[in-house]
């Protein structure tokens, strides 16, 4: 039994028009769509980082770099009164400060644009020079 072509069953398509929408155009195009991150990677909803948020990023890496300067020599002072040899008590300090610096940059390039920055390409890098620091720190701060 065919039903009555009258019958509304809840759904129906809007009738077409004949205005078709336009094409979009480039000022219309909404960039913040999908965004290319380092490496090629193509992320959804990403944003275009400003200037301004670079700007403030690297000043508080920089605050942090000195920071972590000062708390190289201390850690390396710290040494030499525990009987490690100057040179090894430097080494370690040095390889401190690289350690707190990569794990800075990854905290100050996630704040500035998460999308953008924590990607495998940056994050493997940072995290791999992070903890080889790590790792030195310790080993080359013994007798």
């Amino acid at each position: 039994m065919a039903q009555n072509e009258t019958t509304n069953s809840g759904f129906s398509l809007p009738a077409p028009t004949d205005n078709a929408p336009a094409a979009p155009s480039a000022a219309n195009v909404d960039t913040a769509a999908v965004t290319s991150a380092p490496g090629g990677f193509n992320v959804p909803g990403g944003q275009d980082t400003s200037s301004r948020d670079l700007l403030i990023g690297g000043g508080i890496l920089l605050v942090l770099l000195v920071a972590f300067f000062f708390a190289k020599n201390a850690y390396a002072n710290t040494l030499v009164a525990k009987r490690i040899p100057p040179n090894k008590a430097n080494a370690a300090g040095w390889w401190l400060f690289i350690f707190l610096a990569c794990v800075s940059t990854g905290v100050v390039l996630s704040a500035v644009s998460a999308s953008l920055f924590m990607t495998p390409v940056v994050l493997g890098p940072l995290g791999g020079v992070g903890l080889l620091g790590l790792v030195l720190t310790f080993s080359s701060g013994r007798k």
